[in-house]
């Protein structure tokens, strides 16, 4: 297993970006080029949402996310933000959906990056991350599983973790606290299907956190960077990755409770996405430990 984890190995992630994932439209309908991650922050807040035929979810997100963030900036006008939608290749009206707000609020407020072809949600976030503007970057899901205001919770947990060392600390949202309440409500075998990915994630990659899949995290802008340029899962346990990179990188990582509500509509199939999460974790370990991958930074062109 060692040796096909190893033989099989992309070394370097993919980092390219298609010609037409270097523009964005404006509310104007004009193109404008994407900034970098690498360029100096001009937001307090960059939010990332990765987006997959998410005509039906993602306005519900929208509605609270932005209701939230306007009344923040009217209290306290220094707060800056930006929205980043990232619409991966879908198939329905996702981008039509998200154009409607950046229409509503400004392209300078909220931003539609369409990417040619399906990425997964993991190369979905990092396209938004690379193309962000914050001081911090939160990743939020698309469905508004959890309460947007829950964010001065992750923040909280940020500003519990300075100093940062080179700048750089995250803030996991978590429903672990929940995780009694689920298991009433789940079947035996999803249950069991929950308690080996959690156990396989603990013995291969991440010990300290107990919830690593909620879709709720607030990186510092270097964090950020370190982190997703040496990512290399694109799919469901991209977050495991993110975490065991951090680790490594010995990247302060705090773990805050947050609401969180199941809404119907997800993309993820219980078992053979698990199957596929579960051999992924076991390849990141693998490839990590025989030097397939490297902590390595680069710049996405």
């Amino acid at each position: 297993i060692c040796l096909i984890a190893h033989v099989t190995a992309r070394r370097m992630p993919t980092l390219h970006r298609h010609e037409e994932e270097k523009f964005f439209v404006n509310a104007d309908g004009r193109k404008e080029s994407v900034p970098s991650i690498h360029d100096p922050p001009t937001r307090e807040l960059s939010i990332v949402v990765p987006s997959y035929n998410e005509e039906d979810r993602l306005p519900l997100m929208m509605d609270e996310a932005l209701d939230y963030l306007e009344k923040r900036q009217k209290r306290d006008p220094s707060f800056t933000y930006e929205v980043i939608v990232v619409d991966d290749g879908s198939k329905d009206q996702t981008t039509k959906v998200a154009m409607k707000y950046c229409k509503k609020y400004g392209s300078d407020k909220v931003r539609v990056l369409s990417l040619v072809k399906n990425r997964g949600k993991g190369g979905a976030v990092r396209m938004g991350v690379f193309s962000s503007r914050g001081k911090k970057i939160l990743m939020a899901d698309a469905d508004g599983a959890t309460k947007f205001a829950d964010i001065e919770k992750v923040e909280e947990g940020l500003k519990n973790l300075q100093p940062w060392p080179n700048q750089m600390a995250i803030s996991c949202g978590s429903r672990a606290h929940l995780e009694k309440d689920s298991i009433a409500k789940r079947s035996y075998f999803r249950t069991l299907l929950m308690y080996g990915f959690h156990f396989l994630v603990w013995f291969l990659c991440v010990k300290e956190i107990r919830d690593t899949q909620c879709g709720f995290k607030l990186l510092t802008r270097e964090a950020a960077s370190r982190t997703f340029s040496t990512l290399h899962i694109e799919r469901w346990a991209f977050d495991v990755e993110l975490l065991y990179i951090a680790q490594r990188l010995r990247i302060p990582i705090a773990e805050v409770a947050v609401n969180w509500t199941e809404i119907e509509g997800s993309k993820l199939v219980p078992f053979w996405s698990w199957l596929q999460m579960g051999r992924d974790l076991l390849f990141i370990r693998l490839r990590y430990m025989t030097g397939a991958w490297q902590l390595e930074t680069r710049k996405c062109n």
